[in-house]
């Protein structure tokens, strides 16, 4: 169970009982001393931690009682989250894995996420946190933050801030070893170790040294395993009647061959050579839906071949030593290292290869299957080819992330201060493994007439399956890497003395240099058909100052006030030798209150600005080749009509390339929140508070949607790609970011809680969830405006925002056992447009499904054997329910459901052991 305590809880238990209470319900002494704390979203140290913003708080038995093996698994299945990535979208991405947060569906650009309340290294050029740079062993805390904080934390905390605390003065050896595997086989089994040590007390020995290790391993799942995702052709029911919806790839084995020719006005044509021959396509291929008169394509059923979940390993090390100079100050060092070494494995690659007329693959695969006018008129044949034989391709992607800390905090005179210097990496390294073809070696045995592809899986010559063999290309193509060096300093006191209370302000500032490079080790020399990585050494710089004051205007009622102002430098390119972009500053604010007028009532609420600089490479990327559309298209008729050679033959995935604008500006925001908090009993709680950000200047861009149904006016966004594989030019999507975006999100997050003591126990349940009322955005180039809606609905952005997102946590504690049982709901919702194919009147029918809600169960039992040793055994999913039926088209290469709104894994057992010293 995930109890989420808001802080505004405590103070209305301190104004009743006079003593302040820890999460999981465990109460503290009374004769405890009370000490000055700092809280996320607040710079001021105080007693009284509570304050005017909605703050969840997990204690690391919170975080024990769900059973998460991951930081990401944790935070991810929170009903505030919506619209973060995944690590299954590996599957068909050079994400590596990177997993991340993003409250309110606003977005993980706009989540800021804290160490120990200081900034790590992005992934990448912008300012999204990979969670696997968090070592959870350490974890001892986690505050989140869902209102946005720019006036304090400056840039990227639009949507709010995740805070992890990790632990501090901890004394002796602790061990921890966790199983889990899915009922239905082996297949996605996990497992984790981790060993924490501390020695030392700051109060009693004037020191404290702490180390954490832990170790991850998660086996891969199959699509074949799961038989909900195991085909990209599915029949399906919808509305009474029989559908065939077709996701397999017009890259096949053996090849589909497309012809065009000299003639003007002569349409491209398009057939299977070993259909023609055999009157059905070979094995693991379907004959394509989407076929026309000229066009009679087999499809490859690429989903048998691919993993939905990645098989991963992770390492991860946490150190501090901390020193007790006086009674008034404290010195530190941290370090945390974590090493993700991710292997994702896709369908085979593909390849477009040229036949050349009069060649003996012409003559027996092409010529057979043409008119005598066809024959004499061909102008070019194209091989659409699926390397099988040369197995799947598998990305090896190596991420480390590096965070070191040197800093002092304590008391001068009056004031509470804390400082430090942050030294911070986030470095990748991806590697081909398997799959991919040497391109000397692969052109040299098609000039040679060494490889057929139009033969069948394993079909090919002895000697050719060990020159396939020996043409595997094994190495790196890329490396990336993100340096965050920074200095930051912050002090607050009491000012004065109130009639209600004590003012107080703080005061702080804080330098960040941040870099980014990429370099290329492969390029299409090396791959055949390969697009090399650009190279990139980006640097900028940015700085800001802050202050806040906090002042009780009577006794019920305090009030905060903040205010901010940032620099960020123009972005300087060093391979371009130049800077990009301009110097941009931009000030914030933020005013925040509650009022308090009976100890069990306590109402809040905030206003404030926010901004949000964009990336490096929102400015300075040049235009590169960006990967495929999600969706497979018919060429538009006004570039058809512009170039017909440059057009896909039959209907198919166009090139993307994509690229940055020096004329970004920083995106704004507005936003605002009112809440209250009401616990007449010691036994009832209730609370909610209603939220609502509208940013303006928005980056966004024209969606693959818009542009291909409405080509004419999008016709500047469609560009030229040559296919580094057969050297033919294509028509393709451009990508081009602007500030014309509008995006306007608000909800509530809401909160009840019930507690009951039995003379055999104590039991606690709460009903938790956020409602969204809206999450919309400005459809760019409509007059007048026209906002779309995500809401329940799969919208432009390729996502949905759920209206409901809700969990009911139960937990009963006898002593030394404890049971939980937890439910995770999340509503239906209208699915993606897709088109299928009706199997009574043969048509293609393009619609919308809907995808039904989803609802799991999951149980833990906890038993703690006595002060050493505690054991917990659980079972997610205790139903086995399979995720809803979609048909969406993006977002990684599963097919037959979204990995980013349900867990493949279904019902999985798991056992976790701890024994301390």
């Amino acid at each position: 169970m995930v109890f989420q305590e808001k802080i505004g809880v405590r103070s209305v238990r301190l104004a009743l009982s006079a003593i302040a209470l820890v999460a999981a319900g465990a109460a503290a002494a009374q004769d405890a001393p009370l000490q000055r704390v700092e809280i996320t979203g607040s710079a001021i140290k105080r007693i009284n931690v509570e304050g005017a913003l909605p703050v969840q708080r997990l204690t690391s038995e919170q975080i024990a009682k769900t059973g998460a093996t991951s930081v990401a698994d944790l935070v991810q299945a929170l009903p505030a989250m919506q619209g973060f990535s995944i690590a299954a979208t590996a599957a068909g991405s050079n994400s590596g894995g990177n997993v991340s947060a993003s409250i309110h569906n606003i977005g993980e650009a706009y989540t800021l996420v804290l160490l120990n309340g200081r900034r790590i290294a992005p992934q990448g050029s912008g300012s999204t946190i990979n969670l696997n740079a968090i070592p959870m062993s350490a974890v001892e805390t986690i505050e989140i933050l869902t209102d946005g904080a720019s006036a304090l934390y400056g840039s990227d905390a639009i949507g709010g801030v995740i805070n992890f605390i990790l632990k501090k003065n901890y004394q002796g050896l602790n061990v921890e070893a966790h199983m889990a595997r899915p009922g239905e086989s082996s297949a996605g089994k996990n497992h984790n170790f981790s060993l924490t040590y501390g020695q030392g007390d700051l109060d009693e020995n004037g020191y404290n040294v702490l180390l954490s290790y832990r170790r991850d391993d998660h086996k891969q799942l199959r699509a074949l395993d799961r038989d909900f995702a195991d085909t990209a052709y599915i029949p399906f029911g919808w509305n009474g009647k029989n559908y065939v919806y077709d996701r397999t790839s017009a890259a096949t084995i053996p090849a589909n061959v497309s012809a065009t020719f000299n003639t003007k006005g002569s349409e491209p044509i398009g057939f299977n050579p070993y259909e023609k021959k055999n009157g059905k396509c070979a094995p693991m291929n379907q004959l394509a839906l989407s076929n026309t008169a000229l066009v009679q394509n087999c499809g490859f059923d690429f989903v048998q071949t691919i993993e939905i979940v990645p098989e991963n390993t992770r390492d991860s090390l946490f150190g501090k030593a901390t020193v007790k100079v006086n009674d008034k100050l404290n010195v530190f060092v941290e370090g945390a290292y974590s090493r993700l070494d991710l292997t994702a494995r896709i369908a085979p690659n593909t390849a477009s290869v040229s036949i050349a007329k009069g060649s003996p693959l012409y003559n027996t695969y092409v010529r057979p299957y043409l008119t005598s006018a066809q024959d004499a008129d061909v102008k070019s044949v194209t091989a659409s080819y699926r390397t099988y034989d040369w197995g799947t391709r598998d990305s090896q992607t190596i991420t480390t992330s590096k965070n070191f800390v040197v800093g002092a905090e304590g008391e001068i005179g009056a004031w509470n201060f804390g400082t430090g210097l942050t030294w911070s990496e986030n470095a990748i390294d991806e590697r081909y493994v398997g799959g991919y073809v040497k391109n000397a070696e692969f052109r040299d045995m098609l000039a040679k007439n060494l490889f057929d592809p139009f033969l069948g899986i394993g079909a090919q010559a002895d000697a050719t399956k060990q020159l396939i063999a020996n043409s595997v290309y094994k190495g790196s193509i890329r490396d990336a890497s993100t340096t965050m060096k920074g200095i930051d300093a912050r002090a607050s006191r009491e000012v004065m003395q109130l009639p209600a209370g004590a003012a107080s302000v703080a005061v702080g500032g804080d330098y960040r240099n941040y870099h980014y490079v990429q370099t290329p080790r492969a390029t299409a020399s090396d791959i055949f058909g390969f697009s090399a990585s650009p190279a990139y050494d980006l640097e900028r710089n940015n700085y800001g100052v802050f202050a806040e004051m906090v002042a009780p205007v009577v006794k019920s009622l305090e009030v905060t006030a903040a205010v901010r102002r940032d620099t960020f430098e123009a972005v300087k390119n060093a391979l371009a030798k130049r800077d990009m972009g301009s110097k941009e500053s931009s000030g914030t604010y933020k005013v925040s209150a509650r009022w308090q007028p009976v100890p069990s009532f306590l109402a809040r609420g905030s206003y404030g600005t926010g901004f949000k600089a964009p990336s490096m490479l929102a400015i300075g990327q040049p235009l590169v080749s960006a990967g495929f559309t999600s969706k497979s298209w018919a060429c538009p008729p006004n570039l058809k009509a512009e170039n017909p050679d440059y057009c896909q033959v039959g209907t198919r995935q166009y090139n993307v390339v994509s690229g940055g604008n020096e004329d970004l500006k920083p995106e704004k925001s507005k936003q605002y929140t009112v809440g209250f908090r009401f616990e007449p009993t010691n036994s009832f709680s209730v609370q909610a508070d209603l939220w609502n950000v509208k940013m303006t200047d928005a980056v966004d861009s024209v969606s693959e949607e818009q542009i291909f149904t409405q080509f004419e006016k999008y016709r500047n966004l469609f560009t030229t790609f040559v296919d580094p594989g057969n050297g033919q030019t294509y028509w393709a999507k451009k990508t081009q970011s602007i500030n014309i975006g509008q995006v306007l999100n608000r909800g509530v997050d809401w909160e009840t809680t019930y507690r009951h003591k039995f003379s055999f126990g104590n039991l606690t349940t709460t009903l938790n969830g956020t409602y969204m009322l809206k999450s919309e955005k400005l459809e760019v180039g409509t007059v007048p405006d026209k906002w779309l809606s995500s809401i329940n609905y799969f919208g432009v952005d390729n996502q949905v925002a759920f209206r409901h997102i809700v969990r009911l946590s139960t937990t009963l504690d006898t002593g030394a056992f404890s049971n939980s049982l937890v439910a995770h709901y999340r509503n239906g919702y209208t699915d993606a447009e897709a088109t299928s194919r009706n199997t009574a009147t043969n048509a293609l029918e393009t619609f919308r499904i809907e995808v039904p809600s989803h609802l799991t169960f999951d149980w833990q039992g906890k038993w703690k054997f006595n002060k050493q040793l505690l054991l917990r055994a659980g079972v997610k999913n205790i139903a086995d329910r399979n995720p809803p039926f979609s048909l969406r088209a993006s977002s990684g290469h599963q097919v037959g459901f979204d990995p980013r709104y349900a867990d493949p894994m279904g019902r999985t057992f798991y056992l976790t052991g701890n024994y301390s010293f």
